[in-house]
């Protein structure tokens, strides 16, 4: 199975401060043929206008993983956590047994663009838990850099999840090529520019699932950049 998710077809949500497109379902938006793939859960792109941001809300038996892609987001929890999450930044958070965050944009000029994901942990009423980490761009530069992961590896954070979270920034007419153990499925998005994913051509905002598919061969068609989830 190879299913595109057009970035026009997602839910979009607009309140003013907030501009959001949901891949998913999520709050107002619901399509119960998009309720999640695999563990994955929520894959929001949202762009927040300077000085506004979420108050100080409840999260639980979540994995919450935020892609910063440009601008800083300035983040605040109840276990003392506070932080200003940065364009090349990959934050975890997890939820567990319950956790408050707000996420602020503190810029006066400056919108935040981001993706925040959410997967669902193997297990509920985990300790709650956070980390944050810089990639740089030579880290993902026309490779795949492992960001996030089931067991930490390679300098990855930890996800509780059997899930592996891969990021790369492709210069024009670069190649990769990711293989899936037998069983594993996937699901790539693109963060921006355009590639060719096994000859089909994804823009901006698009995603595909990825399902009984022994390998993904990503082609940028100009600058671009991407996300990968292996999912076991």
């Amino acid at each position: 199975m190879f299913q595109v998710v057009r970035s026009d077809s997602r839910g979009a949500a607009d309140h003013g401060w907030l501009k959001a497109k949901h891949t998913f379902s999520f709050a107002d938006y619901h399509n119960p043929e998009m309720m999640g793939f695999g563990p994955l859960r929520v894959i929001n792109e949202d762009r927040i206008d300077p000085s506004e941001g979420f108050g100080t809300h409840p999260h639980k038996d979540m994995e919450i993983v935020t892609y910063i892609i440009d601008g800083a987001l300035e983040h605040k929890d109840s276990m003392g956590n506070g932080s200003v999450i940065q364009a090349g930044d990959v934050q975890r958070m997890t939820a567990g047994t319950g956790v408050f965050h707000s996420e602020f944009n503190q810029s006066a000029d400056q919108s935040v663009h981001l993706l925040q994901i959410w997967i669902l942990p193997r297990k509920s009423s985990l300790e709650p838990g956070y980390e944050q980490q810089h990639f740089t761009r030579e880290d993902k530069l026309n490779q795949w850099r492992l960001v996030a992961s089931g067991d930490g590896r390679d300098a990855s954070m930890t996800v509780h999840q059997a899930i592996d979270l891969y990021a790369s920034v492709l210069e024009a007419d670069n190649e990769l090529v990711h293989s899936f153990v037998d069983g594993h499925s996937g699901f790539l998005q693109i963060v921006s520019g355009s590639v060719a994913v096994n000859g089909e051509k994804l823009d901006a905002g698009d995603g595909v699932a990825i399902h009984e598919v022994d390998s993904l061969t990503v082609t940028a068609l100009g600058d671009a950049e991407v996300i990968l989830f292996d999912m076991g």
